[in-house]
């Protein structure tokens, strides 16, 4: 299937299928300033589909909130297409056909057949969110929004104390 003929529907009954992590003992690598690690996901229907999970994080000091958590589709051909992608608030994220930004907040990139057909990035559309507030919360959502099992990542908790209550 060429990344032209991705529907929307498509790409959310890719994300919406049933799916195993593979290799949940897998390491990360540190490379150039970051930390990386990635997953192989299997998809549990008649498919089999396969994807790719990775997690990357900057581990320069004062750069907490610049990190990535993205779902990857493996075509049959090879070809490789982020659908998801969870990013931190460390730049403002454009999207270009709307001429909307996401100012320096989480944001949620989402592939969509519009952007495709724009020729423009898959996932080039994002939402702000508030679900989380670092790597493994994104890792947390992206695992619950895409419907993958074997792994239990912890969600963020987002209970903060005001330093004026």
């Amino acid at each position: 299937m060429a990344l032209e003929s991705l529907s929307d529907k498509i790409i959310n009954e890719l994300l919406s299928s049933p799916k195993r992590l593979k290799n949940p003992t897998s390491k990360s690598k540190n490379k150039e300033g970051h930390e990386q690690h990635n997953f192989n996901v299997i998809s549990l229907d008649q498919h089999n589909h396969l994807f790719e999970i990775y997690m990357r994080k900057n581990l320069r000091e004062g750069m907490e909130d610049d990190f990535s958590c993205g779902i990857s589709w493996i075509s049959p051909s090879g070809e490789s297409v982020t659908l998801k992608r969870y990013n931190g608030s460390s730049h403002n994220h454009t999207n270009h056909i709307e001429q909307t930004t996401t100012g320096y907040n989480t944001h949620i990139h989402i592939a969509t057949e519009r952007y495709i057909k724009a020729n423009k990035k898959p996932e080039g559309f994002a939402e702000v969110t508030d679900r989380y507030n670092s790597v493994n919360g994104a890792l947390h959502c992206l695992v619950k929004d895409c419907n993958i099992t074997g792994t239990k990542p912890e969600p963020d908790n987002l209970t903060q104390i005001s330093l004026f209550d």
